[in-house]
């Protein structure tokens, strides 16, 4: 585009309208007036009608969550998504496929990976996870992407799931697809008999449609988790902060106007505590935690982890990382921490920090004045730095 002004041709440019947009990194919380007794800080909330005592789910990640790790979660308050694309519904018994994946070499795990994920689906496999899942005390929330929702959907509510999310790399409310049948989000929110969660998305505009479409929650995040390659591969991605804070202000917008709270949910990114208060101060009523819970004891990865966003047969599906073995998932949730970097005792870092800044519950916290300090991480650290 160009204009004309006193004889001189003013030539603009898309990059002239670049904005800021921040991670975790580049900002700190600031404190206020006011403080409240740890003791006081109230974590607890409803999330599309299931009780969470944390503000904690666990990723839909075959290294992280399966029937054991979630009854644990269930038992400490969480939830955790079960993916139906994962071993646990192609398997009956993933442990031979789960130790083929981690024991693989660098050079080999993509197509190692490829091989694991072309096992066919099986539906009496849907059941009987469900029934294990209720069995050891846990609610269930599976995940799947919209190709297969309309396909399984109903069959997971029939067998008494408890949340649905549809989750994809890039979740919006239009999808155009001229060689198939693109999944009707308003239609399937409706008669889907439980709610429906949707991710990932990162714009304000989308998540506001979203949820006039039925969406129970919104996930946020495109690419931030450590085994993902979204922004890699693909070039698309919006740093945490910066989405959430988009999101949450659709959430609030749409509050508003309906009267209908829709839960954020912040989807990758965070490895400390740190990041996960600076999750909910951004606006996030609840945090996805991948790698960080794939460090339990109890997860399926066992000290490994791996994307699964993308079932493309042609690209990556992201990742194996290894992220090795910390501790129990109680230790790493809610301590004793035996490291000073911030990866254990998550929840008592939060409730501390939530009360440190004056914030007793969850809302509280989205109030908390958020500055840019790019600063924050290194200022007054050079004898914690030296010799990295």
């Amino acid at each position: 585009m160009t204009e004309t002004l006193a004889n001189r041709r003013v030539f603009r440019s898309k990059v002239d309208a670049i904005r800021p947009t921040y991670g975790f990194e580049d900002v700190s919380l600031a404190p206020g007036t006011d403080t409240v007794d740890p003791a006081d800080v109230v974590l607890a909330q409803d999330f599309c009608g299931i009780r969470l005592e944390l503000p904690v789910v666990a990723a839909a990640m075959d290294a992280v969550a399966d029937v054991r790790l979630s009854a644990e979660l269930a038992r400490l308050g969480g939830l955790s998504f079960l993916n139906l694309e994962g071993v646990q519904f192609r398997y009956a018994d993933p442990s031979e496929v789960l130790d083929r994946i981690i024991a693989a070499p660098d050079d080999r795990i993509q197509d190692v990976l490829a091989e694991a994920y072309t096992a066919p689906i099986r539906e009496e496999l849907i059941a009987a996870r469900i029934e294990e899942l209720h069995a050891a005390g846990a609610k269930v929330a599976v995940s799947a992407t919209p190709g297969i929702a309309r396909t399984y959907g109903p069959l997971c509510a029939e067998q008494g799931a408890d949340l649905f999310l549809v989750q994809s790399q890039v979740s919006s409310a239009r999808h155009l697809a001229s060689g198939y049948e693109p999944l009707a989000l308003s239609e399937f929110t409706r008669f889907m008999p439980i709610p429906v969660a949707v991710g990932n998305t990162t714009n304000a505009e989308a998540a506001f449609l979203l949820m006039e479409q039925g969406a129970a929650a919104i996930f946020v995040g495109v690419g931030p988790g450590a085994a993902c390659t979204t922004r890699e591969v693909l070039g698309i991605g919006i740093p945490q902060v910066t989405a959430i804070a988009d999101v949450s202000a659709a959430r609030d917008a749409y509050l508003a106007e309906t009267g209908r709270h829709v839960p954020v949910v912040a989807d990758g990114g965070m490895k400390r505590g740190g990041d996960i208060a600076k999750a909910i101060a951004a606006g996030a009523d609840v945090v996805m935690l991948g790698s960080p819970l794939a460090r339990a004891s109890e997860a399926p990865g066992r000290g490994t982890n791996w994307g699964m966003a993308a079932p493309s047969p042609v690209l990556p599906r992201g990742t194996r990382i290894k992220v090795g073995t910390v501790g129990s998932l109680d230790q790493i949730l809610n301590g004793p921490s035996h490291v000073t970097d911030g990866t254990q005792n998550l929840m008592g870092a939060l409730r501390q920090s939530m009360a440190a800044l004056g914030a007793r519950t969850i809302a509280d916290m989205h109030d908390v004045e958020i500055v840019y300090a790019p600063s924050v991480v290194t200022e007054g650290k050079s004898w914690q730095l030296r010799g990295r």
